[in-house]
């Protein structure tokens, strides 16, 4: 093959995949980092005799090549992309670069929210079912990495907006939509319509012989299904009767008379019951039968900091959803519930509309903890709905308050709505601070009682 010079922006996970795929199909590989390089990475890089730099951009060897494969995180509108751009040098993602070298069916999966929990299910439903497959994306190993040995025959992918932006001819055997609520607005110039055309670009390659998943109750998502000319098999999912595959009774109910009870799997929620449909039905696309299906539900484990169980304190059960960043994930999370909660909440608003969630939050919440150095939306929002009302910007407190303000059966819930960047390094760091202040609360409590 002809060397080409090819320079990857960005060394993390997908940089770095993406450099040693480009590297073993025989690019003149250079990458650059911004930023820090992870010494991981900069062993893998070395190791494979792939050029790096870290700290700067070098526009002048970067600008030698004929294609940039870009870390997700980089906006088009960043200053090197825009001199790439004007000089006529492709740019793409890394997914998308990867899947020209694979034969294998790729299940790609987005949305706003949902993401990861149903990529892990699929993994899971087709893994147990002893399918060959891998897993990649935001989760798992990058897609490019493991295509350099390419020894998988199924991929299941979870693909951010960020990452569809940088696809051209990606083409998944599965698709799945599970969602589209506002986000990220101010990447898509405050946008909705540009926000919901990055999700939709998951079908825009797809052809008769692909599917389709997509929750149809989600109004853009109908609006976008009915506006565009989508050649791949529909495979609707909805809460309510009268769609192929949906919730009836509590049950999900598929084609074929398949029913599964939810309450004979491992999630909760309604939020969930979409994401299990989702799931299931790429799994009986794939082949899959029922009762594989019905065991592996059983034994499924979600990623942490989603609707996670810690532990019960005084018969009052702590869940940590640290995940929920946005107030669309929040409602998902008190909908589940039909106990009354004490909310913790807060950290940085991302231009929050809390009437989306005042129903659920009237109907549920009987405290609210606002977790965060800059409360004031958060408790101007809510504090005519909730008596107690509490503010610190410290996760032992928070988690001490709330105990305080609940009574047996009732829930502490961490479910944000906000970023976690004034308090925390990420919000698996704030989850993961939650789950130990919990921890710590509960070892005290126990303490006292041996000695009682």
């Amino acid at each position: 093959m002809v060397s080409r010079k090819v320079t990857i922006l960005g060394a993390g996970e997908s940089g770095t995949g993406a450099a040693l795929l480009a590297k073993s199909k025989g690019y003149d590989v250079f990458v650059s980092d911004f930023g820090k390089i992870k010494d991981s990475y900069k062993k893998e890089l070395t190791d494979a005799g792939i050029a790096y730099e870290e700290g700067k951009h070098s526009t002048d060897i970067i600008f030698e090549s004929s294609l940039i494969i870009k870390s997700p995180g980089i906006s088009e509108k960043a200053d090197i992309i825009k001199k790439a751009q004007a000089k006529n040098i492709q740019f793409i993602d890394e997914i998308e670069f990867a899947a020209q070298y694979t034969t294998a069916k790729i299940i790609a999966i987005t949305g706003t929210n949902g993401k990861t929990t149903t990529t892990l299910l699929t993994y899971h439903l087709l893994k147990e079912a002893g399918l060959n497959v891998g897993l990649a994306g935001n989760v798992g190993q990058s897609l490019a990495k493991q295509i350099v040995e390419d020894k998988y025959d199924y991929y299941v992918v979870e693909m951010s907006s960020f990452q569809l932006d940088g696809t051209v001819y990606f083409k998944p055997f599965i698709g799945v939509l599970l969602n589209i609520t506002p986000d990220h607005m101010d990447r898509y110039d405050y946008k909705l319509s540009n926000y919901v055309d990055s999700k939709f670009q998951l079908v825009s390659n797809m052809a008769e012989d692909d599917h389709f998943i997509y929750y149809t109750d989600n109004v853009l998502i109908q609006e976008g299904v009915g506006k565009r000319s989508i050649k791949a098999q529909l495979h609707p999912v909805s809460l309510k009767e009268g769609v192929a595959v949906s919730t009836v009774n509590g049950e999900m109910v598929f084609e074929g008379g398949f029913k599964v009870d939810q309450q004979d799997t491992v999630l909760r929620g309604e939020h969930n019951a979409i994401n299990m449909m989702a799931a299931i039905s790429a799994a009986r696309i794939l082949g899959v039968d029922e009762e594989s299906i019905r065991q592996s539900l059983k034994t499924f484990k979600n990623a942490p900091h989603r609707m996670e169980y810690v532990a019960t304190i005084n018969n009052v059960d702590f869940v940590n959803d640290s995940k929920a960043t946005n107030v669309d994930a929040v409602k998902y999370a008190l909908d589940s519930f039909n106990t009354p909660l004490v909310w913790i909440a807060g950290g940085i608003d991302k231009g929050n509309d809390y009437s989306l969630v005042m129903e659920s939050v009237n109907a549920k919440v009987k405290a609210l903890v606002c977790l965060g150095k800059d409360n004031s939306k958060l408790r101007d929002a809510f504090h005519e709905q909730i008596i107690n009302l509490l503010e610190t910007d410290n996760i032992k407190d928070a988690v001490r308050s709330a105990l305080g303000y609940a009574e047996a059966h009732d829930v502490v819930l961490l479910s944000p709505a906000c970023a976690s960047f004034d308090l925390f390094k990420n919000y698996e760091d704030r989850g993961d601070q939650f789950k130990q202040a919990v921890l710590e609360l509960k070892q005290e409590f126990e303490s006292k009682a041996l000695k009682q």
